[in-house]
């Protein structure tokens, strides 16, 4: 009986150091759903969502829906204008509850609309990608 209480606790430890090492045994968040959208709402729900937005679009938002967070983690949204390998921006993110939603922006500034072309947006909590959303502006 030691034997197999001996055995059990060395594949348990084995199993939680494998699942570390991999960034799955320590989840500070888990996101349920992410959009990219017009804008959001008074409530933080989303207005409209989009994968393809029109010429002369001069915001789009990455919005963001999750559970079971530690509070105060920090999630990163990092930019990318895929169609000429252009990193953009990040903007960093802190979950203020354990259960909930919001949104980070890329804004163009006044007069100025976003480059026609393909977008990605990488949702990170330090070096693990959580969630990649894609989008296009014609």
């Amino acid at each position: 009986m030691v034997g197999r209480r001996f055995y059990l606790a060395a594949v348990l430890l084995f199993t939680a150091s494998i699942l570390s090492a991999c960034g799955l045994g320590d989840r500070d968040i888990v996101i349920t759903d992410a959009k990219t959208v017009t804008d959001v709402d008074e409530k933080l729900a989303p207005v409209r969502t989009l994968d393809s937005f029109p010429a002369g679009t001069t915001k789009v938002s990455c919005w963001i829906k999750w559970k079971d967070a530690k509070i105060n983690t920090e999630l990163l949204t990092k930019w990318h204008y895929v169609t000429d390998d252009i990193h953009i921006t990040d903007h960093a993110f802190v979950v203020p509850k354990k259960d909930g939603m919001g949104s980070v922006e890329l804004a163009m500034p006044e007069n100025r609309s976003l480059p026609p072309g393909s977008y990605k947006v990488d949702i990170t909590l330090g070096n693990r990608i959580l969630k990649t959303l894609s989008f296009k502006v014609e």
